[in-house]
């Protein structure tokens, strides 16, 4: 396979002006039945810059938004980047100490939200709101926009992690990251001229903004549906016309768990294209909903994408992109043998696909990029043809019994389950040393399944230092934007669910 060149330097503002200014009638959106041309688009933004910067806003400061997906939110976007100003996405959902934390330590001099958050976005400290009422007012403005374009290397956002494990970290993202991770899109998804993008990742989280900047440097347009509805989803990839979904997170288990329906084929979906499809699901995937699967393997750090497969080996996430080198390493940073797990490390060809680091946060920056690499704290081995093969967090596992066991290793298993809708693992402390497995699971509606039944059925496909001792039923997970099982969420006690062990002879 011939591997693309780099994308020419820049950032992606210069890119949005120059077709808004040839093809002004272009489509970019459709949101909520409303088309989005690239001039109508212009137009908005160019208005809200206009007003940020005559309201004293300056290149550099902060401006936070906690918006749903739509029309009025892709138009803040664009001002930002217009503006020089720099984007500080939250989560719609996010309340109390979890947004006290993030405004805090972002310091933003504006908060942009919809009028449905105001009153959580008070509780939690922010002073200066602008809602998003006042926005559309702003948006309908006549001023001369801001003429500069920003320095690629700038910040254009600074990307809360999810913190599933632990407070967040704010991703330095440059002009230029968001654009390689548009150009990463485009790649994975294998975008061509006149495909239409269903778009229900939220914005605020990478996998959304990254879609902000793809109609720019593919001839296609994004769909955007108010959120992921399982049973609703592919009706609205049909009524959208769609090409192409997105899958994150556990989305392809969970539309897998639902019931067949006629709307499974009746689509014109060509790709569905994301990050964790396990290996032994890529096949149902394919052949119930008559779609091609094309993984990839990244993070917001490394401008979004750093591998994907487009034909190589089932379960491998693919190989990297043309702006970036992948390594294996031990835990002294040593290339290990082809074949064998270490630690996932990037390194870049272009100097600005990697972050400069964590918003104020010295330690987890020094942490995570050493000797001009990231240490993504991912576990990943390479064959032969140098395709990436996925195998987890590092720190997402447990020590039994001697054994390293990890999450993702007993997780895939678990979620074959036919009555299973998902499931999520944690180490919890063992009486005598190192740790003990507690599998927490959401099951399928009406399923009657048991613990002592499922845990008698994994029995014969786990390893026994691999075999939870503790299994919890759940009746749902509280989840990130991305849809990724909030593990800090998760009860580490022993009264809340089934022993293995429970009456065995000591």
């Amino acid at each position: 396979m011939t591997m693309p060149s780099l994308p020419p330097p820049g950032g992606f503002v210069e890119l949005f002006r120059a077709i808004a200014a040839v093809e002004p009638g272009r489509l970019y959106a459709r949101c909520g039945g409303d088309d989005l041309t690239f001039a109508l688009l212009d137009r908005r933004s160019d208005a809200i810059a206009a007003a940020l910067c005559a309201a004293g806003a300056a290149p550099g400061d902060r401006v936070a938004s906690m918006l749903p997906n739509g029309a009025l939110p892709l138009a803040l976007i664009h001002a930002l980047a217009k503006a020089g100003l720099v984007w500080v996405p939250l989560n719609m959902q996010a309340v109390g100490e979890g947004l006290r934390y993030i405004l805090r330590h972002s310091t933003p001099e504006l908060v942009v939200a919809a009028d449905s958050v105001v009153a959580a976005l008070q509780e939690a400290g922010a002073a200066a709101i602008l809602t998003e009422t006042d926005l559309a007012g702003l948006a309908r403005g006549t001023a001369p926009p801001p003429g500069h374009t920003p320095d690629p290397a700038a910040d254009f956002a600074i990307c809360y992690t999810s913190g599933t494990t632990g407070p967040p970290k704010g991703v330095r993202v440059s002009h230029r990251m968001l654009r390689l991770a548009g150009e990463g899109a485009a790649l994975v998804a294998d975008a061509r001229d006149g495909d239409a993008m269903l778009m229900w990742e939220p914005l605020y989280h990478i996998g959304g903004a990254q879609m902000a900047v793809l109609p720019l440097l593919r001839r296609v347009h994004l769909h955007m549906v108010p959120r992921f509805s399982a049973s609703r989803f592919w009706q609205e990839a049909a009524e959208a016309g769609a090409t192409h979904i997105h899958y994150l997170g556990g989305i392809l288990q969970i539309l897998l768990k639902q019931p067949p329906a006629p709307s499974d084929r009746a689509h014109g979906v060509r790709v569905a294209w994301g990050g964790g499809c396990p290996a032994e699901i890529r096949d149902a995937v394919q052949q119930r909903f008559g779609v091609t699967l094309r993984e990839c393997y990244g993070m917001t750090e490394a401008s979004s994408f750093t591998t994907f497969n487009a034909g190589g080996p089932a379960g491998a996430v693919g190989r990297p992109m043309p702006w970036l080198d992948v390594a294996i390493c031990d835990a002294e940073g040593r290339p290990v043998p082809q074949g064998l797990r270490g630690e996932i490390v990037v390194r870049a060809h272009d100097a600005l696909a990697l972050t400069r680091g964590y918003l104020d946060n010295p330690s987890a920056t020094a942490r995570a990029l050493r000797d001009g690499a990231l240490h993504t704290g991912d576990a990943g081995s390479l064959d032969a043809a140098g395709n990436l093969f996925f195998h987890g967090r590092l720190t997402d596992s447990a020590r039994v019994r001697g054994e390293n066991v990890s999450a993702w290793e007993v997780e895939s298993v678990a979620a074959q389950h036919p009555d299973v809708a998902d499931c999520a693992m944690l180490g919890i402390p063992a009486e005598l040393g190192e740790q003990e497995i507690k599998l927490f699971v959401a099951l399928r509606p009406g399923a009657r399944l048991t613990p002592p039944e499922l845990g008698a059925w994994l029995a014969t496909r786990l390893a026994r230092y691999q075999q939870p001792r503790f299994i919890a039923i759940v009746s749902e997970f509280e989840r990130t934007p991305s849809q990724r099982i909030m593990k800090h969420r998760l009860s580490p006690g022993r009264d809340d669910c089934w022993d293995r062990l429970a009456g065995a002879p000591s």
